[in-house]
C-alpha cells in the first residue's frame, strides 16, 4: 500500500477533492479532523495546550477553536509550538489508522506538508490550488471571518509557486467538473503506480 499525500493552502478545496477520492472508494484521512478530535480526547495534548494557551484554550470541556486560530494565525512562533504538540500525535494516529485500511492506497488530507517538512513521508503527493481571491471568498463564506483573518492564515502557508514544483500532481481546482476529470485521472495513475 502507497501513502499519497493530498494539500493545498486554504480555501484551495482540499476537503472537496478528497470527498470525490472518497467515492472512489480510496479510504481518505482528513488530518484537521483528526488532529481536533485528540485534541479533545488525549489527556497528554489537553494539558499541553492548556499550558500553551492558557485554561481558555478549553471551554466548557471543548475546545476553544477560535482563541486558538485567533492567536496561532498572528503568531508564527505559538503555531510552530502548537504544531509540535499535534503533529507527531496526528502522525502516529495516522499510522495505526493506515495499517488498517485495505485499498491499494490511501490519503492523507493535510494543509501544511511542505511546511511542515514532513513530504518525504508520503509516496506521492497532490497539490490542490485556486485562485487567491477564489480561496479568500471561500473561506470567509465557509468560515463566517474577516478578510483580514483568511489574509493571514494564507501568510502561514508556502504559496502555490513553490509547492507546485515539490508535488507529483497538481490539481487548478476552479471548475467542479474539470477537477471530477483530474481526480479520476490522478486515480487510475496511482493505481498503476501501486
Amino acid at each position: 500500500m502507497i501513502t499519497v499525500g493530498l494539500t493545498g493552502g486554504i480555501g484551495s478545496g482540499k476537503s472537496t477533492v478528497a470527498k470525490m477520492f472518497k467515492k472512489l472508494n480510496v479510504p481518505v484521512y482528513v488530518s484537521d479532523k483528526e488532529a481536533k478530535k485528540l485534541m479533545r480526547s488525549s489527556k497528554k495534548i489537553k494539558k499541553e495546550l492548556i499550558s500553551l494557551f492558557g485554561v481558555e484554550a478549553f471551554k466548557d470541556e471543548k475546545l476553544n477553536k477560535t482563541l486558538i486560530s485567533d492567536i496561532v494565525f498572528k503568531d508564527r512562533e505559538m503555531l510552530k509550538k502548537l504544531n509540535k504538540i499535534v503533529h507527531p500525535a496526528v502522525r502516529k494516529h495516522f499510522k495505526a489508522w493506515s495499517a488498517k485500511q485495505k485499498a491499494p492506497y490511501v490519503v492523507q488530507e493535510a494543509a501544511i506538508i511542505f511546511e511542515n517538512g514532513t513530504h518525504d513521508f508520503y509516496d506521492r503527493i497532490i497539490l490542490v490550488t485556486a485562485p487567491q481571491e477564489s480561496r479568500i471568498q471561500r473561506v470567509m463564506k465557509r468560515d463566517n471571518v474577516p478578510i483580514e483573518n483568511v489574509v493571514a492564515r494564507i501568510k502561514n502557508q508556502w504559496p502555490d509557486s513553490k509547492k507546485i514544483q515539490m508535488a507529483d500532481y497538481v490539481i487548478e481546482n476552479s471548475n467542479l467538473a474539470e477537477t471530477h476529470q483530474k481526480v479520476k485521472a490522478i486515480h487510475n495513475a496511482l493505481l498503476d503506480y501501486c
